[in-house]
């Protein structure tokens, strides 16, 4: 090794494994630590409500890098150990094991963790959530015996999740305290399109009603809703939303709950930097937001590693991602803004549409597509421009999005 620096990175994550490698591919030569909390190697977590949980994809499908790759490259890979604290005046991270490593620079990429429902019976055998590969096994076992299963939530995991087991043949109900599935991301008319095409695939949805309680003698054996609904239930999976990990960050946390950075990602701590969903953003487009999305783990990764050492490019990427259920595939990009103009290109009756957000200026600030490709992805460049497009020319199938671009964009 020539760079006599050391960069640790906490958490295993998809944003810190994508960042350790950038850094190496980047030409980082010194001493480089990535800390994780689960035994496994750093992996990606979309294909646990997936391909994974459908049995169509390996656990060595999800892994960011070969488990090998990591000695191969001289990376200190710790994994089944947490950090419990980051000191910015000694600048060391301690471990649980009582170790201390001192660095030049450090990347938080500790993620989030599910939210847990605070409901009766909530601890009996059966309830389960998703977020680990171990959670995906267990969804898995309790798949194989058919059901029926309760889901709480039906935000883009809960839709996911329900989706892949009506794969499976598991007979599924949702409860959903929301009119629709994945309302606060799609708006309640793309929401109850997206419930019309699970209604086809068998799942019984249960809008505007939340959890009471959970029953079951030692196991659970129904679910019991808000509006007195009992539900039999040989098991159920909880997706109520996660919280950023932000525990081993020493300042204030920002109003979204994550780790507050600047543009380039470095937070109020000189060389120390944050990614992920864990990393509350001052994006130049949108103002401070927090992303949970893989898209954006994978991107911030890089753009963080880059401006470690030194780079110093603002992140200004317009956040794009996808959810696949059935033969459907959603796709959004952007921020909508609360006010201003929606326009629709396609039909919600036909279940196959682009919505596109216009602020109250008439910049187009987001686009949310269900079963209708390529639009949302023309429009990356569009939202990333700020233009002004007339919006008559976005309602009309007909109309290239890439001409809308201004030639000096």
């Amino acid at each position: 090794m020539t760079d006599q620096r050391t960069i640790v990175v906490v958490g295993a994550s998809l944003a810190g494994a994508t960042a350790a490698a950038t850094l190496r591919e980047e030409g980082f030569d010194g001493r480089l630590v990535v800390i994780g909390a689960e035994e496994l190697a750093p992996y990606e977590r979309p294909g646990l409500s997936k391909g994974y949980l459908r049995g169509e994809e390996s656990l060595d499908d999800l892994f960011v890098r070969t488990p090998d790759w990591w000695k191969e490259h001289d990376v200190e890979l710790r994994t089944g150990i947490r950090a419990e604290s980051l000191d910015p005046h000694s600048r060391t991270v301690a471990l649980a094991d009582r170790e201390s490593i001192t660095f030049d620079a450090a990347l938080i990429a500790t993620g989030s963790r599910n939210r847990r429902i605070d409901a009766p019976g909530a601890d009996l055998d059966g309830v389960l959530d998703l977020r680990t590969v171990a959670d995906c096994d267990k969804i898995k076992e309790a798949a194989a015996g058919g059901g029926p299963a309760v889901l709480i939530g039906m935000g883009f995991i809960g839709a996911e999740v329900a989706a892949s087991l009506r794969a499976l043949g598991v007979d599924v109900t949702v409860v959903e305290p929301f009119e629709a599935p994945m309302q606060r991301a799609l708006g309640a008319d793309a929401g109850a399109a997206v419930a019309a095409i699970h209604a086809d695939h068998g799942v019984r949805m249960r809008f505007a009603d939340s959890l009471d309680r959970f029953e079951g003698d030692g196991r659970l054996e129904r679910v019991v809703t808000k509006l007195g609904d009992e539900l039999d239930a040989a098991f159920s999976v909880v997706g109520v939303g996660v919280q950023p990990n932000v525990e081993i960050w020493p300042g204030e946390p920002a109003p979204d709950g994550g780790i507050p950075v600047g543009p380039t990602l470095e937070t109020e701590v000189p060389r120390v930097f944050a990614a992920g969903d864990v990393a509350s953003h001052e994006h130049p487009l949108f103002g401070r937001m927090r992303v949970e999305h893989f898209d954006n783990a994978i991107k911030m990764g890089e753009a963080a590693a880059r401006n470690m050492l030194g780079a110093g490019a603002v992140f200004d990427d317009p956040h794009w991602f996808w959810s696949d259920q059935y033969d459907m595939q959603i796709q959004m990009v952007g921020r909508a803004p609360e006010d201003g103009q929606t326009v629709l290109r396609g039909s919600h009756e036909d279940r196959s549409f682009c919505t596109f957000s216009l602020d109250s200026d008439g910049v187009l600030r987001a686009a949310t597509s269900v079963a209708w490709p390529r639009d949302v992805r023309r429009a990356i460049k569009l939202v990333r421009a700020g233009v002004r497009p007339d919006p008559a020319a976005l309602a009309d199938p007909d109309v290239d999005l890439r001409t809308l671009l201004p030639k000096d964009a």
